[in-house]
């Protein structure tokens, strides 16, 4: 399935594992994501979940071709029960990026706790150039995070953005060199296993309490539009350009 999903010294390592495709996720991948998460969430011999990509790629986001074949048509469909798998989880996450992150890849880093990212890291949100919209509450999430302009910059060009403006922009909370990426995200992962795990579960519900209402709302309001534009002219040609190399031409 291309997840590939270990439990040592308390912490859940979950990355994604298509090295040779950057990591681009399949539907399959997204259900055994959301799997690995649930699994953890409900193991008592879990304490901190890691999420990372594996090679020299976080991921390049949807498997383009498997997502035209497969579409999500609804809320209940894999990626989205790997999106709400992670957004309820109470146990800390700490995303470990060591390369480029597009699309989901940058989005689901906000609902992690800590990111720490690899100075070869990349970032995009290039929705719109593909006639879509933000997903993943990233329309809610970036610009509280980050302020209106910057979001707006970000979501509205779906330019790619390197790691130092990542980390100027609060979304990653330190940058390393490629080499000490992961061994620094497994010391952060065990100082908090380390913590009573309580403690740390209330701290991360009252952190994120004034958040859930808007998330969900802006989840649900978020793949109505996607669903439909996805079937939307923008969108088809979008896709077709992508797959025959060429520039689009929106009408």
């Amino acid at each position: 399935m291309s997840v590939r999903v270990s439990v040592e010294q308390a912490i859940a390592t979950i990355a994604f594992s298509r090295p040779d495709k950057k990591n681009a996720i399949t539907a399959a991948m997204y259900q055994a994501a959301a799997d690995a998460l649930t699994e953890a969430e409900s193991s008592d011999g879990v304490r901190v979940i890691v999420i990372t990509g594996d090679g020299d790629a976080f991921t390049a986001g949807n498997d383009l071709e498997d997502f035209l074949r497969s579409p999500p048509q609804s809320d209940d469909t894999p990626v989205s029960r790997f999106m709400h798998a992670l957004r309820v989880t109470s146990k800390p996450v700490v995303a470990a990026v060591p390369g480029i992150a597009v699309g989901i890849g940058t989005t689901l880093l906000m609902h992690c706790d800590l990111v720490y990212a690899s100075e070869r890291a990349k970032f995009a949100m290039p929705f719109t150039q593909l006639g879509l919209c933000p997903e993943f509450a990233s329309s809610v999430l970036l610009p509280r995070l980050v302020g209106y302009q910057r979001a707006a910059e970000k979501l509205l060009l779906g330019e790619p953005f390197d790691v130092q403006e990542a980390e100027r922009m609060g979304l990653v909370n330190r940058v390393l060199p490629a080499e000490e990426l992961m061994p620094f995200v497994h010391t952060q992962a065990k100082k908090l296993a380390a913590l009573p795990k309580e403690s740390l579960r209330i701290t991360k519900q009252l952190m994120q309490a004034d958040l859930q209402s808007a998330v969900s709302g802006a989840m649900q309001t978020e793949i109505q539009h996607f669903t439909r534009m996805l079937k939307g002219p923008d969108a088809k040609e979008a896709f077709s350009a992508f797959l025959e190399k060429r520039k689009p031409v929106f009408r």
